[in-house]
C-alpha cells in the first residue's frame, strides 16, 4: 500500500539546511520514493494548523519508508535537517 511522508518544517539555518536539500533526493529515489509536493507554501483553509513549509513524499510501501528512514548513509543528512530546522514528520496511508 502506498505510504506518504508529510514533513512540516521551519528552516532555522538555511546555510546548514541547503546541503540536505541538495543531497536527500538521491536517497528518496534510492528507496522508491518520489516528491508529491516539494517545499510548498501551504494555504490554511480550516483550523489553527499553520505549517511553514510542507514536503510530501510518496513511497510504494511501509518497507520502503522504513528503509529510507533507516538508511545508514542518510543519517548525517537527517541529523542536519534536525539541527537546521524545526520539523514534524508523519506517515499516512494512500488509497488502495
Amino acid at each position: 500500500m502506498t505510504k506518504y511522508l508529510v514533513l512540516d518544517l521551519t528552516v532555522n539555518d538555511l546555510a546548514d539546511f541547503l546541503p540536505y536539500v541538495r543531497a536527500i533526493p538521491t536517497f528518496i529515489a534510492k528507496h522508491g520514493g518520489r516528491y508529491a509536493s516539494r517545499g510548498a507554501d501551504p494555504v490554511r483553509l480550516e483550523g489553527d494548523w499553520t505549517p511553514q513549509r510542507l514536503v510530501i513524499l510518496e513511497f510504494p510501501s511501509r518497507e520502503n519508508v522504513a528503509a529510507f528512514l533507516s538508511d545508514p548513509e542518510a543519517q548525517d543528512l537527517f541529523a542536519r535537517r534536525h539541527r537546521s530546522t524545526t520539523s514534524k514528520l508523519v506517515m499516512v496511508d494512500g488509497e488502495t
